[in-house]
């Protein structure tokens, strides 16, 4: 195998890696978006909880206030009851006075009621927030291990890139145009190998003539359907 060939198969490698990197690294947004994305729904039933947590409690003090208005108008039309001297004036109070009594004791049954309600909301409120607190811990468990992979391929990228460099030392000026082509057309392949009379990168029967340059090594050869650079393995 020729020199040049066989560094530029050195640096295929280092390149393909560099490649795969990129993609991984691509991902990553797309993985932390995932993660956080699992919070969403455990975060909307802590809000919908504390919404509904807070209309009971808003209607609780609702039917407080609706009592406390009846307990004062009983209380002040019992004291007219008593000041009166007029016996029909006396009955009508006495009437108002039951009526607003019923009203009281309606309210206090709901008062009840929704009492009851807003310890159902709390405990739907604090089930939420720790299930909550639960996917936080995992999520954050992801973006940490999403975080450390960055860093150890962000390291591996550049260590390979500084290899690369030096790589490249080893490898003709006058070929490294062609290389760069082929890696951005080929899908990361620029070099592909001979095997039975074929390119093993499109796979297409190669001419007679190519094959015996290619075999020969005196010069680089590239396959005459896709171009890619050929060598035979050794």
């Amino acid at each position: 195998m020729q020199d040049e060939v066989r560094a530029l198969l050195i640096l295929q490698d280092r390149d393909r890696r560099l490649l795969a990197l990129a993609r991984d690294l691509a991902k990553l947004p797309q993985d932390e978006a995932r993660a956080k994305a699992k919070l969403a729904g455990d975060e909307a039933a802590v809000a919908k909880a504390h919404h509904a947590l807070l209309d009971c409690e808003l209607r609780v003090k609702k039917i407080e206030l609706d009592a406390e208005t009846r307990r004062t108008t009983i209380k002040r039309l019992k004291l007219q009851q008593f000041e009166t001297r007029k016996n029909e004036e006396f009955v009508a109070l006495g009437h108002e006075i039951v009526r607003y009594e019923k009203d009281l004791d309606d309210f206090e049954t709901q008062e009840l009621e929704a009492m009851d309600e807003v310890d159902g909301f709390r405990t739907a409120q604090k089930a939420a927030e720790a299930a909550l607190a639960h996917t936080r811990k995992l999520v954050d468990e992801d973006l940490a291990s999403i975080a450390t992979r960055h860093a150890r391929m962000e390291a591996d990228r550049l260590e390979i890139l500084a290899e690369r460099e030096k790589l490249l030392a080893n490898v003709p000026e006058s070929i490294i145009p062609l290389y760069n082509r082929l890696m951005k057309t080929k899908d990361g392949l620029a070099i592909a190998p001979l095997r039975d009379g074929k390119c093993e990168g499109c796979h297409m029967k190669l001419i007679a003539s190519t094959v015996m340059k290619v075999q020969t090594g005196k010069e680089i050869a590239q396959c005459e359907d896709c171009g890619r650079i050929l060598y035979v393995e050794e």
